[in-house]
């Protein structure tokens, strides 16, 4: 951890402790109470219990910004030898800073949710889980230890297994459900090893003792048939197993598109302010451990870098409006895991807290557009701005910041990145912003295919039915949402452009500053203008493609068939996923059925059992012959064989 000077306090603080545990009240509440008593007003509790949380953190925020960070126990519930682990809490600026965005975000979803989710049979465990889900995030950046931050870790993969199965009776739902849930426990098989050989080899869980003992690693290494493994690359890879399973990266991140199914609230509250945002903090909060192998760095930047670069090229080829904004987030989060892998840490969580803002407006308006047209495919919608003007306002400034227009959120954190990478000291630094760049072309092209299909030309879904404006209660949660994506960008304008990049300097007071060659302002001012009209240049093309020359959609198809199926097909990563794993697993436990059980099981074991029982009462009946003597007999032996081993193993 980098030096700062914040007062720490180490004693119990009652207002950080509120501040997980409202929600968690709020959700246990309407979960035990709802369905008998609270019905149709299911969701006043847990909505109140997160607005007051939020103002909590408001308070918190104040007194980090004063110069506090508070760090204590709240008890012990582990302790043996010299392992201990408490229930405990470290607010600092990054912990604040995730805290104060994931309740303002969750919030104003739980308010988008009355109406969205109005008159659902399971309305009140609907806003139950949501409220688990936001307390289980909650405790997992609040944590100050490891093993807290593993059960915050699974129990946001809980949640967001009841929520993306929350339709539960649809077949496709629940199956969603169980790839998310089963695609995580490899990647968290990963992350326990990881937090296991932490502990082996630094003897520490906290984090304040974990970044204590961390130089005493950097020279360790362990002998692995015949390899030298070097121990924080070994401990950082473990760990980067749950973040390519959390985050959607690469080549865990099958589960995240499929994630759609669940209701549209959940899917804004996953991809914005929980879930796949724990991979990016993890990697930020143990930034220390990371920084000791260059190879551990190199695998953060190159995992995050083809993630980005492959989900930009799939998200042109969906139809489903909230698939391709899943596709946008594994792409934005390798923008974040790229920074991370150049070492600069507060640009990724800049991004990540612009992204938030502008990814929540995006999926929100599509659960907008969805809830007036009553279908996910884009080829059923156009024309919607004349029908929805506030949706389509505000999904329209979730796009341009998505894109990067200048002066929106976007902008100003994925140019922040892409500066870092290509003054970075690390030799892949300026293949990351090769990558960046492309990337940001691809994702204005694709942003901007989807608005051009959704809000313009003319509408080809049902005739007998006109779409319509949303209620208050989701039109109200847009707007405020749009404010964040227009202005959080603001709090890291560089000083290139005059700013003062007070959020960055926040964060880099805890996360330190990246290692970067010197920066020219005249390099700076021609590396932006190359990414605004990269971003530009997107636009540009889908408006020509989707607008100017409709015929041109089909170019890709005609003309390069196979290149088309490839990227249709996700990159094959789901049939070869099914063939390795699926298609084996259900073929071995088939003939393990067919084969084992009639023959092994039923024969060998239930009739095997019943002889050995009938092999025994027989040798039974020898030795209980009824006569005296021989019954002393066998109690002198044993007496005898229990003395002799008695003396010599004393």
């Amino acid at each position: 951890m980098a030096e700062h000077p914040y007062e720490l306090i180490t004693h119990f603080n009652l207002w950080v402790f509120l501040i997980p545990f409202i929600p968690l009240l709020g959700s246990l509440f309407t979960l035990i109470f709802g369905k008998k008593y609270l019905q149709e007003k299911a969701h006043q509790i847990p909505v109140l219990a997160i607005f007051i949380s939020f103002l909590i953190s408001l308070k918190v925020l104040f007194e980090v910004l004063s110069g506090k960070i508070f760090d204590f126990d709240l008890y012990t519930w582990i302790s043996a030898s010299n392992l201990k682990v408490g229930l405990g809490f470290l607010v600092d600026p990054l912990s604040i800073v995730m805290t104060t965005m994931v309740l303002s975000l969750s919030f104003l979803i739980h308010v988008y949710s009355i109406g969205y989710m109005y008159g659902d049979p399971g309305y009140y465990r609907f806003f139950s889980y949501i409220s688990l889900f936001t307390f289980s995030m909650l405790m997992l950046v609040l944590s100050n230890n490891v093993v807290q931050l593993y059960l915050g870790w699974e129990a946001v993969g809980l949640c967001s297994y009841l929520l993306i199965g929350f339709w539960y009776e649809k077949k496709s739902a629940a199956n969603a459900a169980k790839k998310a849930f089963i695609v995580n426990r490899v990647g968290d098989f990963g992350f326990a090893l990881g937090v296991f050989a932490l502990f082996y080899f630094t003897g520490a869980l906290y984090y304040q003792d974990v970044f204590s003992k961390l130089p005493l690693l950097s020279e360790k290494y362990i002998d692995f048939l015949g390899l030298e493994i070097h121990v924080p690359f070994l401990i950082a890879f473990l760990l980067f197993c749950g973040a390519m399973g959390k985050s959607a990266q690469f080549p865990l991140h099958t589960w995240l598109p499929d994630a759609m199914e669940g209701p549209t609230p959940v899917s804004a509250l996953i991809h914005a302010a929980t879930m796949v945002t724990a991979g990016v903090f993890m990697v930020a909060r143990l930034h220390g451990l990371f920084e000791l192998s260059s190879y551990a760095m190199a695998m953060v930047a190159f995992v995050g870098a083809f993630t980005c670069f492959m989900a930009a090229t799939i998200a042109p080829t969906r139809f489903d409006i909230k698939r391709i904004i899943a596709y946008s987030t594994m792409s934005q989060l390798g923008y974040m895991f790229m920074a991370c892998g150049v070492g600069a840490f507060a640009a990724g969580i800049f991004h990540l807290f612009t992204h938030a803002y502008f990814k929540a407006l995006l999926f929100l308006g599509a659960g907008s557009v969805i809830h007036a047209v009553h279908t996910n495919d884009i080829r059923q919608m156009g024309g919607l701005r004349k029908y929805m003007p506030y949706t389509f306002v505000t999904f329209m400034i979730g796009a341009l910041a998505l894109a990067g227009f200048p002066g929106l959120s976007g902008f100003f954190s994925k140019d922040e990145i892409l500066a870092m990478a290509y003054f970075s000291q690390y030799p892949w630094g300026k293949l990351v912003w090769v990558t960046g760049l492309l990337v940001a072309f691809l994702t204005a092209f694709y942003t901007f295919r989807l608005v051009f299909r959704v809000f313009f030309g003319e509408y080809k879904g049902r005739k007998d039915f006109h779409p319509h404006e949303s209620p208050r209660t989701m039109v109200i949660p847009l707007c405020l949402i749009s404010i964040g994506a227009v202005f959080a960008g603001w709090l890291g304008v560089p000083h290139s452009l005059g700013g003062d990049p007070v959020f960055l300097n926040f964060l880099e007071s805890v996360l330190g500053h990246p290692k970067t060659l010197p920066m020219e302002h005249q390099t700076e001012y021609l590396l932006m203008g190359l990414s605004v009209m990269a971003a530009f240049l997107g636009i540009l093309l889908a408006w020509i493609v989707y607008l100017k020359r409709p015929s041109l959609q089909f170019w890709l198809s005609q003309n390069l068939p196979s290149v088309y199926r490839f990227l249709y097909a996700k990159w094959y990563f789901d049939e070869v996923y099914d063939l390795l794993f699926v298609r084996s697993t259900l073929w071995t436990a088939k003939w393990m059925v067919n084969k084992i059980s009639d023959g092994i099981l039923i024969e060998g074991i239930i009739n095997g059992t019943a002889k050995l029982i009938s092999l025994a009462g027989s040798g039974l009946r020898t030795v209980h012959s009824g006569i005296v003597n021989h019954y002393n007999t066998f109690i002198l032996v044993g007496l005898i064989l229990y003395f002799i081993l008695y003396f010599c193993l004393r």
